[in-house]
């Protein structure tokens, strides 16, 4: 049976042969659920382990507050910085497929040691019940290099699992065809509803069995869920379309910023169409997309004017220069976005210990601490169905954006949420020391007579942001990276993450260190009732500020790039004409 041209995709994706693919046999939400099923349980792995990391780190391996919580902020940090060799080695080398299937080889290979380490108590320090953990015995030198060892292959792995998995369900649709487009602008959306399933289990079930039943189960189950996760995905390989390796992003750029630099006495022509430029045959034969020339960054376009030479690191072509804008473009938003990730840091460090502090008995049930971590995800599940299904139906009728407002305003809101969410961690810590000052709990510790969901509004709040920011940066750095570049684009959301929990282990470290001279007892300490946790949460709420000023300041001169196609338009068209044909329905008999 022979088909057309529209019944293969047109975005340049092909099977694994390299043969292009028919739209009917492969992609699609069919190919969407084996991607989406892998990532909640990976999901549920990995925030089976960090939720709980710093209990562990405290109660098993005994150490400090700073210390404790900088090693969980530090290994995270790593785990959201390794994506960008996991996406060089994806566009450059093996293609986003084949890196993300060596890497879940890694990761559960980490899985596996992690697991094994918290099982055999040769592997960890003995039992302490001193309420002091600097009177207890500390973990020996190979007890920490086989759970760090552990911790840190799992990093390498979702290195390369996490800017693939994303992107290939973000491939899955066509570009080209405007009911897959429609598809696409929500699959964020639903991407982030569906996986943040398995972080409810982890932050729920996973945390309870860790603290009442045993933390061998409690990293067992998760290991096993990966395994079948992986087998999940790989059963969908028949129907996956892929996108080939074009080389290395890095390179590519370098050779534009190089020729620009060598080239910087040469004039700019005032006709784009003077600068070098491949024919349009040569693009569609690589299945790549050419891209007309812009006059932001102008002095890269350098890089393009003709002098002779035809040396790769002396004449790029506009395509190659508008890729390399296009990267550069989106750092300045990046860099907005370090100082919200510092807070999401909060959540799984200093906000787990205060929950350890405070009342936690309902009945005969001990809620664990870090289990609050459920109602983030909690409020951002019912937040990103109410922005998706309500939120953007409504609004899109006055903006005319099928999106209903722009990813950089969408972000904008998150960040406003997370200054919001500072002063009031600000105001609830305020009152918890009260309260231990009026009991007599400030130098011997112990708990405070408060129930630990006087907490509840900072995680709920932190959900809330995160519906706004957090899908919004990883459809944004998408959305906004070259055809050819996706996974290092998708990168730049994890990097935001782990430069975030970075900036956090020197900031509690650099406060913890400073606040403690000159004979002051320091604003926090490993007793949090004699610490001053509220002025250092006001203290964030401030920097949030003045980052949301920069952020202000960054989006006036941002420019979006230009689509590769017109399925936006055709999209925008069919909406409104659902708007107008809506009125004749209501008046038909």
């Amino acid at each position: 049976m022979e088909h057309g041209l529209d019944d293969y995709t047109q975005d340049g994706t092909v099977d694994l042969k390299g043969k292009p693919v028919l739209r009917s046999k492969r992609g699609g939400l069919r190919a969407c659920f084996f991607v989406v099923v892998y990532e909640v349980f990976e999901r549920m792995a990995y925030y089976g382990i960090s939720s709980n990391l710093v209990v562990y780190m405290t109660k098993k391996l005994h150490q400090g507050t700073v210390k404790s919580s900088n090693n969980v902020t530090n290994w995270v940090g790593t785990i959201w910085l390794t994506p960008i060799l996991g996406a060089y080695v994806a566009d450059a080398h093996l293609g986003r497929y084949w890196t993300f299937v060596v890497a879940s080889v890694i990761y559960l290979s980490g899985m596996s040691l992690l697991t094994l380490s918290v099982s055999l108590p040769a592997l960890r320090p003995p039992l302490c019940k001193d309420a002091n953990v600097e009177n207890c015995k500390e973990a020996s030198t190979l007890q920490l290099a086989v759970f760090f060892g552990a911790l840190y292959t799992l990093a390498i792995g979702t290195g390369g699992t996490k800017p693939n998995i994303s992107t290939i369900g973000a491939d899955q649709f066509d570009d080209f065809h405007p009911m897959e487009k429609a598809y696409k602008l929500s699959f964020f959306n639903w991407w982030m509803f569906s996986i943040f399933f398995g972080t409810l289990f982890a932050n729920t079930i996973l945390v309870y069995i860790q603290d009442n039943v045993g933390w061998a189960l409690g990293y067992g189950l998760p290991t096993i869920g990966l395994v079948i996760s992986v087998a999940i995905f790989l059963a969908g390989t028949p129907f996956y379309r892929h996108r080939q390796p074009t080389g290395s992003p890095f390179t590519r750029m370098a050779k534009v910023m190089v020729a620009a630099l060598c080239k910087w006495k040469v004039s700019v022509p005032n006709d784009p169409k003077e600068l070098h430029e491949l024919d349009l045959e040569e693009y569609a034969k690589a299945g790549k997309f050419r891209i007309d020339s812009t006059p932001t960054l102008r002095f890269l376009n350098k890089a393009a004017v003709k002098t002779g030479s035809t040396d790769p690191w002396m004449l790029c072509s506009v395509t190659q220069v508008e890729e390399t804008k296009q990267m550069l473009r989106m750092i300045p938003i990046l860099i907005s976005t370090f100082v919200p990730s510092t807070l999401i840091a909060q959540i799984n460090t200093l906000f787990v210990k205060q929950g350890t502090t405070l009342d936690r008995q309902i009945g005969n049930f001990k809620v664990p601490p870090a289990s609050l971590a459920g109602f983030v995800t909690l409020s951002m599940l019912v937040c990103v169905v109410l922005y998706d299904r309500f939120f953007v139906r409504i609004v899109r009728r006055w903006t005319k954006n099928p999106r209903g407002i722009t990813l950089l305003q969408r972000m904008g809101i998150g960040l406003v949420f997370h200054i919001i969410i500072m002063i009031t961690a600000s105001l609830i810590e305020r009152h918890r020391l009260s309260v231990a000052r009026q009991h007599g709990l400030v130098e011997k510790g112990g708990q405070v007579p408060l129930t630990i969901f006087i907490l509840l509004p900072q995680f709920v709040l932190m959900g809330t942001a995160d519906a706004f920011l957090e899908v919004a940066k990883l459809e944004f750095f998408y959305d906004q990276a070259p055809e050819s570049m996706k996974s290092l684009g998708t990168s730049y959301s994890t990097t935001s993450l782990g430069v975030g929990n970075f900036i956090s282990s020197f900031l509690l470290s650099t406060v913890s260190h400073i606040t403690k001279k000159h004979g002051h007892r320091g604003w926090i300490l490993n007793n949090l009732n004699a610490s001053h946790l509220d002025y250092y949460y006001a203290f964030f709420a401030i920097v949030n500020f003045l980052n949301f000023i920069f952020f202000l300041g960054v989006i006036r001169f941002y420019v979006y790039k230009a689509e590769v196609s017109d399925s936006m338009e055709v999209l925008a068209e069919e909406l409104k004409g659902m708007r107008l044909r809506e009125p004749n329905q209501v008046s038909a008999p």
